[in-house]
């Protein structure tokens, strides 16, 4: 049983090729549990799990949380994805597509070892998000959470966000309003959530919050989602650097909120999964 590790801006993923695993169909909320876990397991904010059979040439992927559940789409995993399936030989300089529940993407690995990911196309609708209500762009709306009300925007760029735009924004903000947010009954299917500062026309600050994985140091999707939130309220140009605890990706947007995003990979390790680890469960 192989694993490939990777970070991307200190976002750590595991790659599991389904074809190192004989017999699983898909690991189990357990097995994906604990080995994530950071101390019984080997750790990670989450699994990637793929290459999986998909039309046209694509390659498909399905992306779990460390608690189990599953993600529509991760930025910052399919660029993880995307050079796996280069270091394995699968793919070379040409573009390629992936297949995530999120929608299909295109990715291509640059000359100076940067990836770009073309994410698909961010919707403010209540409905594609979703969010609770009536059907509307979810813009500018207040939701109070323990002693505090926030302003709130929401987007999907095939999975949830809620992004809070604020003066001053930090690590501690995010861990305490985060878990609430997340499962808050606005947000049906739960959300990621980010703290947003914007520092000028150029660039913006996020801290994150996603679900089902926690506090996190980098976020493809949630870089996506806040810079077009912060496009969208006219606050910021169509080229965007987003700054993160674990480093900067750039975002281009498009006139119809497509988005670009793209930036580094770096691999950990890989080796094999001892049977042992699943007599634990946490």
């Amino acid at each position: 049983m192989r694993f490939f590790k990777y970070h991307a801006l200190g976002n750590d993923y595991l790659v599991l090729d389904p074809a190192d695993f004989p017999g699983w169909s898909e690991p189990s909320v357990g097995q994906i549990r604990v080995i994530c876990h950071r101390n019984f397991g080997i750790g990670s904010d989450g699994i990637l799990w793929g290459p999986l059979p998909a039309t046209g040439g694509a390659f498909g992927l399905r992306i779990f949380n460390p608690d189990g559940s599953e993600a529509e789409k991760s930025g910052n995993g399919l660029r993880i994805f995307s050079r796996f399936l280069k270091d394995a030989g699968r793919v070379g300089p040409a573009a390629f597509a992936i297949d995530t529940p999120g929608g299909r993407v295109r990715s291509v690995i640059r000359a100076d070892k940067l990836i770009t990911v073309d994410m698909g196309v961010v919707s403010f609708s209540s409905r594609a998000i979703p969010v609770a209500g009536p059907e509307r762009d979810v813009l500018n709306e207040k939701i109070s959470i323990q002693d505090r009300e926030f302003t709130f925007c929401a987007a999907t760029i095939g999975n949830p966000h809620c992004v809070i735009p604020l003066p001053e924004i930090s690590p501690e903000l995010a861990r305490r309003f985060g878990p609430d947010i997340e499962a808050h009954p606005n947000f049906p299917r739960r959300t990621n959530v980010q703290f947003l500062r914007v520092l000028d026309r150029s660039n913006i600050r996020i801290e994150i919050w996603e679900r089902g994985a926690g506090y996190t140091l980098a976020s493809g999707s949630s870089s996506s989602a806040a810079a077009a939130v912060a496009r969208r309220l006219g606050l910021v140009d169509a080229a965007v650097t987003v700054h993160m605890p674990g480093g900067a990706l750039l975002i281009e947007i498009g006139g119809d909120y497509s988005i670009t995003m793209t930036g580094p990979v770096v691999k950990v390790a890989e080796g094999d999964i001892h049977p042992e680890l699943f007599s634990v469960k946490v």
